[in-house]
């Protein structure tokens, strides 16, 4: 049974300092008014890395001081990763406190979401102890890192579905440096965001009991 609503958003190709910007206005909102609708918004990013507040610079593979990629040092837990079209990220943006109030909890269930996703492919999705997001045969296919205040989210994860995996070569992702990185499409050759966004909705209502109403006006917030 659905227990609230959230507000569905399905963006495009987006700038990260633009969605950045976006979610930090969407929880300071919530943090302001807690009767705020919760929000998911799904999107790809152009080419990207973001490391974790305190992830370590070792693992890049190259001077962010000097170099054409674009990097940004952001508030979410967790060490390096790498953003790029092909890849579906899911920024939630929940007041737990409708949830339940347990980080571990929130990840596990962020992990659940996308192994559900899977199991639609026939493809078994797995966790390993220790560590937050979820594999494949071995390979690591999606991403998590979060920011939570005042029991708000931000941040998310990232699905590799069929990226141009050669930017992860630049950096260890997620400071992980003995388990490979995959996409979806390895084993789906062909696959596109688009044909598993409406899975990663309809998983997320499931797993988190709320009922996404779909918006397309980034100013739209809805109240009990």
């Amino acid at each position: 049974m659905y227990r609230h609503r959230c507000l569905l958003y399905n963006q495009g190709l987006l700038p990260y300092i633009e969605a950045l910007e976006w979610q930090r206005s969407l929880m300071s909102d919530r943090i302001q008014n807690p009767h705020l609708d919760d929000a998911l918004i799904l999107l790809e990013h152009p080419p990207v890395y973001t490391l974790g507040q305190g992830a370590k610079l070792d693992f890049l593979k190259f001077d962010p001081d000097q170099t054409q990629f674009e990097v940004h040092r952001i508030e979410r837990g967790g060490e390096v990763t790498y953003h790029c079209p092909g890849q579906l990220i899911g920024y939630p943006i929940l007041n737990l406190q409708r949830h339940q109030k347990d980080l571990h909890w929130y990840l596990r269930q962020l992990e659940e979401v996308l192994i559900r996703v899977l199991a639609i492919y026939n493809l078994q999705g797995e966790r390993i102890p220790g560590l937050t997001g979820v594999w494949v045969e071995g390979c690591k296919v999606a991403a998590i890192g979060i920011k939570v205040s005042r029991w708000i989210t931000m941040h998310g994860f990232a699905f590799n579905v069929c990226p141009d995996m050669t930017g992860f070569s630049q950096i260890v992702p997620c400071g992980i440096a003995d388990k490979p990185v995959a996409s979806l499409a390895a084993w789906i050759p062909g696959i596109t965001c688009e044909q598993v966004r409406p899975h990663i909705a309809k998983s997320f209502a499931e797993v988190f009991a709320v009922e996404l109403v779909e918006s397309v006006d980034k100013e739209l917030f809805s109240v009990y």
